[in-house]
């Protein structure tokens, strides 16, 4: 006997997750962070690759909860400014990351420590470029643009965004949407 299609009305309470963990989700970038113990460590990169989980109902009318196609573009164009730059941490307080001309300084506890060429960096709004910061980082980014209507997301409620930067060591945020 055939099943009767239900309409969405009909369904059960619960929540759609859906995931995007790309090939191609991936940025080679360098960073350094700042430890404790009046450290800092050297100048190194990873090869990040990142993956988002998104949650929510169903859109009524297409019976998704996001469209995969803008969702893997969002992600790309997110992870792609990241790419082969040095990732640079604005709102650590052991740093004094500044830009001369074309060029950012940046000094550890008083002390000239780098000098790069300005268009090979990105400034953060993080306290430190740990895999920790850069899943929440990208996670606020995409909730913004999950926010303005990119991917029709329209019933998105949670976020679960997930960077690795080396094979089976990777941090996650998890983010609840208004």
């Amino acid at each position: 006997m055939p099943l009767e299609p239900r309409g969405h009305e009909a369904r059960s309470t619960g929540a759609f997750r859906v995931a995007v963990t790309k090939e191609d989700l991936v940025f080679a970038a360098a960073h350094f962070i700042t430890l404790p113990g009046h450290r800092c460590e050297a100048l190194h990169g990873h090869n990040y690759r990142a993956g988002v989980m998104v949650e929510g109902e169903l859109v009524p009318e297409a019976w998704y909860v996001l469209d995969f196609v803008a969702l893997k573009r969002l992600m790309k164009t997110l992870t792609g400014e990241l790419d082969h730059r040095v990732l640079l941490p604005a709102a650590n307080p052991r740093l004094d990351v500044r830009r001369e001309e074309d060029t950012i300084v940046v000094a550890f506890d008083g002390q000239p420590r780098y000098r790069f060429p300005a268009g090979d960096c990105v400034l953060l709004p993080v306290p430190n470029t740990t895999v920790e910061m850069l899943a929440e980082y990208l996670a606020r980014r995409l909730a913004g643009a999950l926010a303005a209507g990119h991917a029709g997301a329209r019933t998105a409620r949670v976020i679960d965004l997930e960077v690795e930067e080396n094979f089976g060591q990777s941090a996650a945020f998890r983010m609840v949407l208004d």
